[in-house]
């Protein structure tokens, strides 16, 4: 990227107020919150830009703070993450939303600032970071920052793509904005629809209907746990889904920055609007897995979403605490085939859940040669998990699985292919196995189906009709 990610929005003081509730009022019928700790954050436009901070990327925010105790707070948290501030003057309070909390729940919202405002003339500074810019991600929250003139008119003309994620109390998206990023909710606000037919169509319908009227390249409808809709030029929109499913949602706080951030920073490299859609699902997907702003605070960091050897210790754990079998088995699978599937479903038959060890790229390079793999690891896993019968994939680095067997140990360990039938040699890693109980099988596998030929004749095809063409 070639200047900062230019953040420009309303920025308000959430806190976190948790506690414990044991007892009620004794003069009126509520629950009394005794507090034990309070968790300062930036919020609205804040929380973007330190989420964007947060990931490496030399962030400006312009946005507008008074002269009070809220507006010093915002200012000190996103200054020690790093994000460089350009504020205007805001007359009458910084805004500040304060949730009390108890057991994991919300129990009461509490909001400071009073009525929007108008904020004063931006410092040259802001007028210099916009101009500069490598992307620019408007960061709405509906109290008037957007439309104050000058501000407006450099965002307008800058020459970066600008990413608006709008308020349905906000201004429209300046014209030629490269992509607007509502929420379903805010979508149906911002074109009056009235949400007839399933929630995809409404996306559709009115996603398009907002990129007429507001002259912008894109609109990427967010979905939640659904991913993204993306409604372009052309007539079919893009559905972009979350890669996984996020089996427990603490905090979805701060999911939507996350995207619009993400989604900006992709297009300042260069990305389509499509990829960046992807990226920006993919990144608010990871974020609401992590705890979403709750987990911000504790300091979690997002899961990483190529390897993740604890998915499988974790399902193993759970097979294994309500007295299942955990079947594994293991290989390169570099282009998945017939004979795969086939020995895979056997392998899920023996047992309640199946891992598949994975060879990494570095290790099938060291067993195959340099040529190998045709299909880098991250791919060759996410057909594996794509198949029902497999319930995790474990990617190892060395030439032979002990270590990740080690790790899963699991009841039974299946191969198919050249160790089934009489005289063949001996799993190599048969005896680990057996030193905790386990079991070694081989499964049937379909004759003449194997990688290396796919690959043999694949090449003396393509050779064939080389000197054909000639």
């Amino acid at each position: 990227m070639s200047g900062p990610l230019v953040v420009v929005g309303d920025a308000l003081l959430d806190r976190d107020v948790e506690g414990t509730v044991d007892r009620i009022c004794p003069d009126a019928p509520v629950p009394v919150l005794d507090e034990r700790r309070a968790t300062d954050r930036p919020g609205g436009a804040g929380l973007a830009a330190l989420l964007a901070a947060a990931q490496g990327t030399e962030v400006v925010l312009v946005t507008a703070l008074a002269d009070d105790a809220a507006g010093a707070r915002i200012a000190e948290l996103l200054t020690r993450a790093g994000v460089r501030l350009c504020p205007l003057r805001l007359t009458g309070a910084t805004p500040e939303k304060i949730r009390l909390r108890a057991g994991g729940q919300t129990l009461l919202r509490l909001d400071r600032g009073g009525a929007p405002s108008t904020p004063g003339e931006p410092p040259e500074a802001a007028l210099e970071a916009l101009a500069s810019a490598g992307a620019i991600l408007v960061s709405d929250y509906g109290r008037g920052l957007l439309r104050q003139p000058a501000l407006r008119a450099a965002v307008a003309d800058a020459g970066a793509p600008v990413v608006w994620d709008p308020h349905p109390k906000g201004p429209v998206a300046v014209p030629g904005a490269r992509l607007t990023t509502p929420n379903l909710a805010e979508l149906r606000q911002l074109t009056g629809d009235a949400g007839a037919g399933s929630p995809l169509s409404t996306a559709t319908r009115a996603g398009h209907e907002l990129r007429r009227r507001w002259r912008v390249g894109a609109v990427a409808v967010t979905m939640g746990a659904d991913g993204a809709v993306l409604c372009h030029s052309g007539g079919t929109p893009l559905v972009v889904p979350p890669e996984s499913d996020v089996d427990h949602v603490e905090d979805t706080c701060g999911a939507g920055d996350r995207f619009a951030a993400t989604a900006a920073t992709a297009l300042a490299a260069g990305a389509l609007t499509s990829e960046a859609v992807q990226e920006a699902v993919a990144a608010a997907s990871a974020y609401v897995a992590a705890g979403g702003a709750a987990g911000l605070a504790r300091g979690d960091r997002e899961p990483a979403t190529a390897r993740r050897p604890a998915a499988a210790e974790e399902l193993v754990a759970r097979v294994r605490a309500d007295g299942g079998t955990v079947v594994a088995t293991g290989g390169c699978f570099d282009i998945l085939h017939a004979g795969h599937v086939a020995t895979l479903q056997a392998a899920r038959r023996l047992g309640d859940c199946l891992v598949v060890c994975l060879n990494s790229d570095r290790s099938v390079r060291a067993l195959k040669g340099p040529e190998r793999p045709v299909n880098p690891e991250a791919d060759r896993a996410r057909l594996l998990t794509a198949l029902d019968c497999v319930d995790a994939v474990l990617v190892f680095d060395e030439a032979t699985p002990e270590t990740a067997l080690a790790r899963l140990r699991p009841d039974v360990w299946v191969k198919g292919g050249d160790y089934a039938g009489d005289g063949a040699p001996e799993l190599p890693e048969a005896e680990l196995v057996r030193g905790w109980g386990g079991r070694v099988v081989t499964v049937p596998y379909l004759a003449g189906r194997s990688t290396t030929a796919t690959i043999t004749a694949a090449r003396s095809r393509g050779a064939r009709l080389v000197k054909g063409a000639r």
